[in-house]
């Protein structure tokens, strides 16, 4: 076995540094997939498709699974909650029509 050395021990207190965030995040843009299911969002309730809400549900979830809060600006960290509820109110629009009762159609013969 191999014997460390006192400034190779990782447990070492006097290697500690104080943790600090940086001033500017070297990335900051969008999901490309939270994108396309806002997108998606916007074609179902146009459409009324309901084959593509589920989709774009998931896409909704997988943006706020991955969002990174601390790598945003201000203000863009809700980005994920309105993709969610953007997408959950297109697939309850999809949805909702089956809902109705229609009205019986009278036969004149």
């Amino acid at each position: 076995m191999s014997q460390l050395k006192a400034y190779d021990d990782p447990r070492d207190p006097a290697q500690e540094s104080k943790f600090t965030l940086p001033n500017t995040w070297y990335r900051d843009e969008s999901d490309g997939l939270s994108s396309s299911g806002m997108f998606l969002a916007g074609l179902i309730m146009v459409t009324r498709n309901r084959y593509l809400a589920w989709p774009a549900t998931l896409f909704a979830v997988n943006g706020l699974i991955n969002q990174h809060p601390l790598r945003s600006k201000e203000g863009r960290a809700i980005g994920g909650w309105n993709n969610i509820l953007l997408c959950l109110s297109a697939l309850v629009a999809s949805y909702f029509p089956l809902f109705f009762i229609p009205k019986p159609v009278s036969s004149t013969t």
